[in-house]
């Protein structure tokens, strides 16, 4: 598995995340990353549980028959092309998973060799004493972003084994290809313009939330936290320095593919169930409750990110991009939590977009991580 696979040289034209609350895909016919197509499927409540342990697909038939629906939607492929399916002629597309399931990590070096099979055993054995899974059977990547003053830099992300199975499996059985897969919130800054200007930006659902602070194309700050109670809930918290987009196609397109494993293969949230009746559980009404009580958590971590934003540049922040399932408007109703003098606007704008590309049903919230993994 291959982030930028070399038989494409570049990313799928194809692009689908999978969270919690549903799956989405988009289509886009070049590098420029305009979306020609979207489409959202909703979960059902459960069927997907991010994390770092294995048991992420919940509900493997209804969350592979979503992945199909949303490609399908937008790839114009139906169910004529089940011959195609059969014959094992499936159709690349980018997979942008959860942060919850992923470690990203800043890492320093004295040196390292040039070669990735001689530089991933080390990268593997400093991750050993910082990631909460085994090191020895975790897909590993990384990129070295700078080397000065006899320091290098890089930055890793790995995820277990097992669980990437689970997602390259899930895509799989939907009638596609995995043929590149990307973090949430690294696919949706992949997709920023470069500004001079600092810009602060979260990625925020109704289990998690991961800020990051990026200027000039560097990623200053990226912290997640996961905000879930089930048994895969952690708590992780990273910052890093360091360029993006996580990788380019000369230095790091065979990460993936080079490696083989060494080893076998809080948060209280509302509980608006207990406080409505039977008829009106599972509606839109309990989702909004529940999204509003995720908004001043996610508000929380928007003030620790606003903090040292302020702290490192000497300048406090004026605009909060935001990308997820939440939403702009719903975080910007949040304001009284602490985001007080912060213009709250989507990452995706109208100019990312043909004109049609995107329905009520298809909020822009959802597209960041989508249209990021395209523009490449």
């Amino acid at each position: 598995m291959e982030i930028l696979p070399k038989t494409l040289g570049t990313r799928p034209r194809l692009a689908v995340e999978v969270r919690a609350e549903g799956v989405v895909a988009a289509r886009a016919e070049d590098a420029a990353a305009l979306l020609t197509s979207v489409a959202r499927v909703d979960l059902a409540s459960g069927a997907l549980a991010p994390g770092l342990k294995p048991g992420n697909v919940v509900d493997k038939t209804c969350v592979s028959l979503a992945v199909r629906k949303a490609l399908d939607a937008v790839s114009g492929r139906g169910s004529s092309d089940r011959a195609e399916r059969g014959a094992g002629r499936l159709r690349d597309v980018t997979l942008v998973v959860p942060d919850s399931a992923v470690r990203v990590l800043f890492l320093d070096f004295d040196q390292l060799p040039t070669k990735t099979v001689e530089a991933l055993p080390l990268v593997r054995f400093r991750l050993k004493k910082l990631l909460p899974f085994d090191a020895d059977d975790a897909m590993v990547s990384y990129q070295v972003m700078s080397n000065e003053k006899g320091t290098i830099k890089l930055l890793a992300v790995a995820i277990p084994k097992a669980v990437l199975e689970e997602y390259e499996a899930m895509v799989l059985a939907a009638g596609y290809l995995p043929g590149a897969v990307l973090p949430s919130t690294l696919a949706a800054l992949a997709g920023l313009d470069e500004t001079t200007s600092p810009v602060l930006v979260v990625n925020a659902g109704l289990g998690s939330v991961t800020t990051a602070i990026v200027q000039a194309g560097v990623l200053l700050l990226h912290r997640s936290v996961d905000m879930g109670a089930g048994p895969n809930a952690v708590a992780p918290i990273e910052l890093v320095e360091t360029s993006i987009p996580l990788v380019d196609r000369e230095s790091s397109a065979q990460e993936w593919a080079q490696q083989e494993p060494l080893g076998p293969g809080g948060w209280d949230r509302f509980d608006a169930h207990s406080e409505m009746p039977p008829s009106m559980l599972g509606t839109a009404l309990v989702r909004h409750i529940e999204a509003q009580a995720a908004a001043r958590e996610v508000a929380q971590a928007v003030s620790v990110a606003a903090a040292y934003f302020e702290d490192s540049l000497q300048t406090a922040p004026e605009q909060l991009l935001v990308a997820g399932t939440l939403g702009a408007d719903t975080l910007a109703e949040a304001g009284e939590y602490g985001l007080e003098g912060l213009r709250v606007r989507e990452l995706v704008d109208a100019g990312m977009m043909e004109a049609g590309a995107v329905t009520a049903s298809v909020p822009r919230g959802w597209l960041a991580g989508v249209r990021g993994a395209l523009k490449n």
